[in-house]
């Protein structure tokens, strides 16, 4: 197939979809998930930290296999992983099976998020990515804002497993696009050499402006998974909001970083690189810094848009060069970083499920404390000079 990038983005955004929707719209179920199988907020919170621990194995492979059997072989194959779990999920009859569902769909989801970054790699420079990555999240979190609330509907109309087969719906649609249209964009494949991925692997590993490059956009989207791991939870039973209150309070953060991925590349243009890094530096202290001192429930909510802002521009900034610090293994790059971000998450999020004491504080300490490492990773960025306004 030739590559058509006027349908190329479409596609890649359908192919992440599933994966961008999976947590919010089954978050407003997760009250009555406990209730249903009798079990406890932190057993239901473990939904979440099965999917990403499953997400950050397979990540680990999927990259690698692009490099060698083609970026949509292994598309195909991932996102049909990801259908059978989703589909698990709907008739799942037990916590126990729900949970291994959640597991299977995660080895299947971590697919999109890899091979698309290798893709966009492939056909974009760095500018070009993070100018398309800025679209891609304001779309992806525009309909994140939206799932809450249609989470909710869903929900009170027919049940949480509504919700799990709305994603299985989705992803049984993907699938079939991808199958009819997703071109190859890896064109000089290399011969599978389990010694050359563990060396590639290695040189990653070794490297200390791959790792910082890596860690910087995970840490964030870490704390924003955890915040929507928790934030059930904390807005309907501590501050006593309703289901569909709550859902607008996410669905207004989520909005909150839609509209900063989308003016972005605007941003970048205007004020340049170095100049937006420190505009989301800034943002990401005063969120974080002010949730520590609140207890109003509009407040949290305020503070967490702000630290969202400068979630927003940080990652499209810092990833898309972290993809070109080697350029030669930008698949296996790719895994990898994939791989730490839902690694981290899981860490992160079942850490908030365990130290969570129905009080705020329990959770914006936990995103503070994440926000003072990021900070001195992307100041050391600067230092070694990864982000300049020619790249």
């Amino acid at each position: 197939m030739n590559i058509n990038l006027k349908i190329l983005p479409y596609l890649l955004i359908i192919a992440l979809l599933n994966s961008c929707i999976e947590l919010e719209i089954s978050a407003p179920s997760f009250i009555d998930i406990a209730t249903y199988f009798s079990v406890s907020a932190a057993v239901v919170g473990s939904t979440v930290t099965y999917n990403l621990f499953g997400f950050s194995l397979a990540s680990i492979l999927y990259g690698p296999l692009s490099e060698s059997y083609g970026r949509r072989r292994i598309m195909l194959i991932g996102n049909g992983i990801l259908t059978i779990g989703a589909i698990g999920c709907v008739i799942a009859s037990s916590i126990d099976w729900l949970l291994m569902a959640r597991f299977i769909q995660g080895l299947g989801a971590a697919t999109s998020a890899v091979v698309v970054s290798a893709i966009v790699a492939d056909v974009y420079n760095s500018r070009q990515s993070a100018k398309l990555y800025g679209i891609m999240n304001a779309v992806f979190t525009s309909v994140m804002a939206i799932s809450p609330v249609l989470g909710g509907i869903i929900n009170n109309a027919i049940g949480w497993r509504g919700n799990y087969g709305v994603v299985a719906g989705i992803c049984v649609i993907s699938w079939l696009l991808l199958l009819c249209l997703l071109p190859e964009t890896k064109h000089k494949k290399v011969k599978f050499k389990l010694l050359k991925i563990i060396n590639d692997y290695k040189s990653l590993a070794t490297s200390r402006v791959f790792l910082s490059a890596a860690l910087v956009p995970n840490l964030l989207y870490s704390c924003y998974v955890t915040f929507v791991a928790i934030a059930p939870f904390l807005y309907m039973q501590a501050f006593n909001l309703s289901l569909l209150t709550y859902t607008i309070h996410q669905g207004a953060v989520v909005a909150v970083f839609a509209i900063t991925s989308l003016l972005a590349g605007k941003l970048f243009d205007i004020f340049g690189l170095k100049q937006n890094i420190y505009l989301g530096l800034t943002a990401i202290i005063l969120g974080s810094t002010c949730m520590l001192f609140t207890n109003s429930v509009y407040a949290l909510t305020i503070f967490m848009s702000i630290f969202c802002i400068g979630f927003a521009i940080i990652v499209l900034i810092v990833f898309p060069h972290s993809m070109e610090i080697f350029p030669d293994i930008k698949g296996t790059a790719s895994s990898a970083i994939i791989c730490l971000r839902y690694l981290v998450c899981s860490v992160l999020t079942g850490t908030a499920s365990f130290i969570y004491n129905g009080r705020a504080i329990s959770l914006t300490m936990l995103i503070a404390f994440v926000t003072f490492i990021v900070c001195y990773l992307v100041m050391h960025l600067m230092r070694k000079g990864l982000v300049n306004e020619e790249s």
